[in-house]
């Protein structure tokens, strides 16, 4: 009977490739199989692992058809890991925030498959880095909140006058189709007008882009805007210092750092990939 492999759950980063842990590094150096998500940078993944590595694409987007199934993700990490092989599940950013991997967790101890978990910088962290936006600066914030308004429903009013009246920084992911409407609601239920809010568009990588304005000012001056994907919201007192301190170039190009779903295809990464 051929011995199980193992499965490496681990957080690329938010983009630039530098950002990958020496330790998640080390791991994709070894790996069979990398099973990966469409925010993580090629050139990572071109540089860092094997020539003979079979690399499995399994991009997700918010509301895009072409995203792959999580059971599909599933099903893959325990087939692989049935041949015996090393895979690596590389997500983008963190693996715990703002992903599925408590499925995939569920998934690897009910075949009693090994597996270990390695942390990456989360897309707050990269985000405010990029953008000089420290977020919890002495008198300016001493806390964070990540939150995902992708769906009005997911957060009601109570909470949403509750976020307009913190001196918390809020961190948004996933939210920039959504903008509009969470501003308006900020404002609705009195959001202080010392609160800015700064968009940040494909943080961490040549392409990053930051849009920089008064919460109050934003609907009159921005209303409308489509972002690139991925983009991170951070509102609060400390946005105002990305005006200061922000140290990164904007780029004025419209490219897309990561591959979009809708393009994705057998030599994405340039190694090799199933054919199935």
């Amino acid at each position: 009977m051929q011995p199980k492999g193992k499965v490496i759950l681990a957080g690329a980063g938010p983009g630039d490739p530098e950002l990958l842990t020496i330790k998640a590094l080390r791991w994709l150096q070894k790996a069979d199989v990398v099973i990966v998500d469409r925010l993580v940078s090629r050139e990572a993944l071109q540089e860092f692992t094997r020539e003979d590595v079979l690399i499995v694409p399994v991009g997700k987007k918010c509301s895009d058809h072409a995203s792959t199934p999580q059971e599909i993700i599933n099903e893959l990490l325990v087939e692989y890991a049935l041949q015996g092989k090393l895979v690596v599940r590389l997500k983008g950013g963190d693996v715990s925030i703002f992903s599925n991997v408590l499925d995939e967790l569920k998934t690897l101890t009910e075949h009693q498959i090994e597996y270990e978990i390695i942390p990456g910088v989360t897309a707050a962290l990269g985000a405010a880095a990029c953008a000089g936006i420290p977020l919890t600066a002495r008198g300016y914030a001493t806390a964070v909140r990540m939150l995902t308004y992708y769906r009005s429903e997911l957060l009601n009013e109570s909470y949403m006058q509750d976020l307009a009246r913190t001196d918390d920084t809020l961190v948004f992911y996933m939210s920039s189709g959504t903008l509009d409407q969470l501003v308006e609601k900020l404002v609705h239920y009195g959001i202080a007008s010392d609160k800015w809010i700064a968009i940040v568009e494909q943080a961490t990588t040549p392409l990053q882009h930051v849009h920089h304005y008064p919460v109050n000012d934003y609907l009159d001056k921005a209303a409308g805007s489509s972002y690139a994907s991925p983009t991170l919201i951070i509102i609060g007192k400390v946005a105002a210092l990305h005006g200061s301190f922000g140290w990164m170039p904007d780029s004025r190009s419209n490219e897309h750092y990561f591959t979009p779903l809708s393009v994705a295809g057998a030599d994405l990464y340039n190694k090799k990939l199933p054919t199935c």
